[in-house]
Formats: C-alpha cells, structure tokens, sequence
C-alpha cells in the first residue's frame, strides 16, 4: 500500500518499516522535494546502464542507480517511466531504476539487481521492491514499432508494471515482495505530470531513497 503524506510525496509502506531508509514519489504537488537531502541524480538515457553511486551529484549517462552510502539520496525523475525503488534490508544497500519502455524492453530493473548481487551480495530473494505511479495499460496504446518488442503486433496497449514485475519474478524476486502502487501518471492529472498526457508542457516528478544518515 502506498500512503500519500502532507508533503504531498507519495510513500510505500513495505519500504516505510526499514527505519534505516528513506523514501518517496514525488507527485507533481511537491515541487523542490527533497529539499535538504544531498542527492545523487543520472543523465537518463533510456538504457539498462546500471551507476554505482559513491558520492552525490551528476553521475553520467544511465537509469539505474545502486549505493550503501549513507546519507546520499539516490534520485530519479518520471513524467510516465515507471519510478523503481528497490531496498536489500539485509545489506542496507538501495537502488532507484528510471523504466519507460525501452528500460522495460532491456530489462534495467533486473540488471539494476544483478548489480546489487555483483556489488553487495544482495540475494533478490530479500529484495524489497516499490514501484511508484507511471503510465498505465488504460492509457500506453503504441503501434507496431513498439509492441513488436514485446511480443505483439498491430496497435496494443503495454503494462510496462506488468512486464517488470514479470521480470522481476523470473530473477529471483519474490512476488510477495513487489509493491506496485497502481496508479497512472496519465490519467490522475490532479496529482501527476504526464508526457502522454501534456507532451512539452508537463513537469518532472522526483522518486528517491536514502540510507539514512548525515545529510
């Protein structure tokens, strides 16, 4: 279940019990959050390039970002790409995955895994994993280009939640543990931006996650 707060950040409460994190999906209410947090950001590129974050600030070109250091605040930003953020309670190590279709397509999500088990020894069974708002199937209708990359054909219309919880699953994920927030970017214009939706005239939303510590 995901529980909006009075910073208008939305927050998952399968991440909320690990009183060592910190977390939230920013909504488009929630302008200049997080506001104090030193923050570790990519140039996201649509890719599965997966970052190991030792320090805050630009980190390059990629759509995963993993790290164990405290107090650095791993963010993504969304306006449709699915929000992903993933915590190992055993290791107190984080992730944060930015997946639009193409992420989806090369898998960003499980190999942002693979890279928490190469560089922490994360076991994915342990892995506790929160998606956050993005576009939905009622509303990510793409042409034969696109659905030919996910196994269709003609128009069709994508679960890109779907796909990565799939996904997931198939690399040792455990389905209990998996925490999709259900809620379309595209339709619930009150609360969140949408490419789809309002093309170059919407925002960007901030998801992050911390291991707690001096900021």
């Amino acid at each position: 279940m995901f529980q909006r707060g009075r910073d208008d950040v939305l927050r998952a409460e399968a991440l909320a019990a690990f009183a060592w994190l910190e977390h939230g999906f920013g909504t488009r209410l929630s302008v200049g959050w997080p506001s104090n947090q030193r923050v570790a950001k990519a140039k996201q590129i649509h890719s599965d390039r997966v970052l190991l974050v030792s320090t805050d600030g630009p980190q390059g070109e990629g759509d995963g970002l993993i790290s164990q250091v405290p107090g650095i605040g791993l963010t993504i930003r969304t306006a449709d790409c699915l929000p992903i953020l993933i915590a190992d309670p055993r290791h107190r190590a984080i992730a944060a995955v930015h997946a639009g279709w193409r992420g989806v397509v090369c898998e960003i999500t499980s190999k942002t895994v693979d890279a928490m088990t190469q560089h922490f020894g994360s076991r994915p069974e342990d892995l506790v994993v929160a998606i956050g708002p993005g576009i939905g199937v009622c509303c990510f209708e793409v042409g034969p280009e696109v659905a030919v990359r996910f196994g269709s054909s003609g128009r069709t219309k994508i679960d890109l939640v779907e796909t990565t919880c799939r996904q997931l699953r198939r690399n040792g994920v455990l389905p209990a543990q998996i925490h999709a927030c259900g809620l379309c970017s595209c339709c619930n214009r009150e609360l969140f931006e949408s490419y789809r939706r309002d093309r170059d005239a919407s925002g960007r939303m901030t998801a992050m996650i911390a291991v707690a510590g001096d900021n």
